[in-house]
């Protein structure tokens, strides 16, 4: 990963949390709907959360949202996903989504280098 790669990750990581203070500030009913939505679909039941993640990031690559995959690549980290766990879940994602999820699927792994260091 170089420089700009780095740079973008952290600009998706600040643009996210400006935008989220920016939200609640605003007290937008609507994104605090959202946030009890994500908070009651990652909460651990039938699937754990890790493996709520790890979908999510299949998701997010087949989608092309980088955003989304650098929030689910560190969510699933921080649940107890393993790199290889993180690879396999790309995999899918490019078997589902065919060549242009191997595009996502670079920016993907670049983000997990991020957060391997």
């Amino acid at each position: 990963m170089d420089q700009k790669d780095k740079e973008k990750i952290e600009r998706i990581i600040s643009g996210r949390k400006e935008a989220h203070e920016l939200l609640l500030n605003k007290k937008s009913k609507a994104y605090q709907s959202f946030l009890e939505l994500e908070g009651n679909t990652y909460k651990d039941s039938y699937l754990s959360k890790m493996y709520k993640e790890l979908i999510a990031l299949g998701i997010s690559v087949v989608i092309n949202c980088e955003s989304c995959m650098e929030w689910h690549i560190n969510q699933a980290l921080n649940s107890g996903a393993s790199e290889e766990q993180i690879i396999e879940a790309l995999e899918v994602a490019i078997e589902m989504g065919g060549g242009p999820a191997t595009v996502s699927s670079r920016f993907a792994l670049k983000i997990l280098d991020y957060y391997k260091k």
